[in-house]
């Protein structure tokens, strides 16, 4: 068989490895409308807590908490913020509720908000907790109805035994607060001082693998296209980067959603990863054939992975804030963030980058094909 046709038989074979980004393409369709046909409740708070958030199912009443800050101090004001749903996720409405504040050490009741009518469950309230510790509160619920009117503005006594019902005949549900001096910063501190520290020691390892390879690349007769190849990789670190760090707020609308961006924010981490990984690998000019076809497989098929997802990510953005996400709670558009147009915005240059080198590595591909062949005919 002649060397060319062996060669344009490959490409038409690399043509055919983007059959199976097509099926996912038709299916996930199918995934999205599987997910919204569940109900499941979820928080409408402004962001999931991940410390000092709780949840409680008491009747058919689901009640939600957490507060801002997340790591409140002792004598700074703090919210508590509340979302009482049904079990479908709901908001619940005209609903009368009492929420105390309990020592866990002495077990007093230090604070009451009394009965208070709320037209929706999503409510707040403040206090300034007096000292470091660990607190109690207790979530008092009724529905709205002539006996419950005639308690508003008053306050159960305080109880012994935290659930018990007896005096009030409604649901109660407890959470738990602590509140330190420092305990946020050092959190926080450690998170980022370990991302920083993961990117920084990246960094200096792929810079130093590019000046030892510096000279290997500027002596080849192809540009190897190593240096588009590292923007790549950081764009899509960069992007990958920003979605880790908001999912966490978009889970208090449906949980669906920061899966999506946690699941989507590791996969461009990967991506960036192992095509550098594959670049590295790379011979700058290879004799075998095999070799050639190997090489033009691999970032083709990297190549169209990272194309096909981060143009669904794009395409989600818009859609998402021009019309109602799927599964929204709440069936309006998302706000346009900073943080949404920075990653969107590394995604387009990316996006840009991965055209170009995929338009690149055919052409070297033919290219080599043509040099094989040159270098066939010129032994025999």
């Amino acid at each position: 068989m002649d060397v060319f046709t062996r060669a344009k038989s490959h490409i038409s074979a690399g043509r055919r490895v983007s059959n199976p980004f097509r099926l996912v393409l038709i299916c996930l369709p199918l995934i999205i409308l599987g997910f919204a046909s569940t109900n499941v409740a979820f928080s409408h708070l402004e962001h999931l807590p991940h410390y000092n958030g709780g949840f409680s199912g008491v009747g058919k009443y689901y009640i939600f908490q957490g507060m801002e800050p997340d790591y409140p101090r002792p004598g700074e004001p703090a919210g508590i913020v509340f979302s009482i749903q049904d079990n479908k996720g709901n908001d619940m409405t005209n609903i009368v509720t009492m929420v105390e504040i309990y020592d866990e050490k002495s077990g007093d009741r230090i604070a009451v908000f009394p009965w208070t009518k709320h037209d929706v469950g999503d409510f707040r309230l403040y206090y300034t907790f007096p000292r470091v510790g660990n607190y109690i509160l207790v979530v008092s619920v009724v529905d709205d109805s002539p006996a419950s009117e005639n308690r508003i503005g008053l306050a159960s006594p305080a109880r012994s035994t935290l659930l018990d019902s007896s005096d009030c005949d409604c649901e109660r549900g407890l959470m738990n607060i602590s509140v330190t001096n420092n305990f946020g910063t050092i959190y926080y501190g450690s998170i980022f001082a370990g991302i920083f520290m993961g990117i920084a020691v990246l960094g200096m390892v792929l810079a130093f693998m590019f000046l030892k390879r510096r000279k290997t690349i500027m002596s080849a007769n192809i540009k190897d296209k190593q240096v588009l190849k590292y923007c790549i990789l950081f764009l899509a670190m960069a992007s990958g980067f920003v979605h880790i760090a908001v999912f966490p707020g978009h889970a208090s609308l449906r949980i669906e959603y920061s899966i999506f961006l946690f699941a989507a924010g590791a996969a461009q981490f990967a991506y960036g990863i192992v095509y550098v990984l594959i670049s590295l690998n790379e011979s700058k000019i290879s004799n075998d054939m095999s070799a050639v076809r190997s090489r033009y497989k691999k970032t083709a098929v990297l190549n169209m992975f990272g194309l096909i997802g981060s143009s669904v990510l794009l395409g989600l953005y818009l859609y998402s804030v021009i019309l109602p996400p799927p599964l929204s709670p709440n069936n309006i558009a998302e706000q346009v963030e900073v943080a949404g147009v920075l990653a969107k915005s590394t995604e387009a240059i990316l996006v840009g980058g991965m055209v170009y080198l995929m338009i690149w590595e055919r052409r070297r591909f033919r290219s080599e094909v043509i040099r094989y062949q040159q270098q066939s005919r010129s032994q025999v």
